[in-house]
């Protein structure tokens, strides 16, 4: 017999894959959901938008959420701030942990480090690069950098690549063989938001509301808070 069961397609920033492979999509297959996630930096989920790629829903980061809302690209009324996020540093399993606790702290540890990781095109990657200017250390800290295009740079720490990772924490707690740090010092932290709504033209709208629905259980809660990541809900 022929599988005619609907496949609800999404585009999704990395900072929730944790908690989504987690419980999220497990609760959406045991409900009868299929989902296909195609994962990737908000950034680059906002150009493939922009060429003309389609999904059922997206999730993204809450400003770019509202650029979707203002060019009619999204339902607005389905629209859901699902967590808030941090950036932090991890460092490899077994390595010593820098000080990270003040600013100045944070700016010895990234200047002694042999080489950071970070990410080129997401949230976390775009904010470190603008914070190193601010901080005086773009170049001393460029000139070994280990930067990637996109994915979780806490992998360059496992590969040996690199001795500092910069990402979500949520990002950084995906990648096995690791361990995080902390979060960055409060003056050069900062909180994003991301959220989630259903794209107009989307071919399965039943299932994209069935899969923005398990995003705000307690359920899913429990699995953001576990993941690094805080409920927005």
């Amino acid at each position: 017999m022929a599988d005619d069961q609907k496949t609800t397609r999404l585009k999704c920033a990395l900072v929730v894959r944790g908690a989504f492979d987690a419980h999220v999509v497990p609760a959406f297959a045991a409900a009868g959901g299929r989902a296909a996630i195609d994962w990737a930096p908000t950034a680059v989920i906002m150009k493939a938008l922009q060429g003309g790629e389609t999904a059922d829903a997206v999730f993204v980061l809450s400003d770019a959420m509202d650029r979707l809302i203002a060019a009619g690209q999204v339902e607005p009324d389905t629209r859901v701030d699902v967590v808030r996020s941090r950036y932090g540093i991890a460092v490899k399993a077994g390595a010593a942990h820098p000080e990270i606790g003040s600013v100045e702290a944070l700016k010895r540890t990234l200047v002694d480090a042999r080489s950071v990781a970070y990410s080129r095109t997401g949230a976390s990657g775009i904010y470190f690069a603008g914070l190193l200017p601010r901080l005086g250390l773009a170049e001393a800290v460029n000139a070994r950098a280990t930067i990637i295009s996109q994915g979780f740079t806490a992998e360059k720490l496992v590969s040996g690549e690199a001795d500092i990772a910069v990402q979500q924490i949520s990002e950084l707690m995906v990648v096995p063989g690791i361990e995080v740090v902390g979060p960055f010092p409060e003056p050069v932290q900062e909180v994003t938001t991301f959220s989630a709504a259903i794209l107009r033209g989307t071919t399965d709208r039943d299932g994209a509301l069935r899969f923005l629905a398990g995003l705000t259980t307690p359920e899913a809660a429990a699995a953001y808070r576990a993941s690094g990541l805080e409920p927005a809900f």
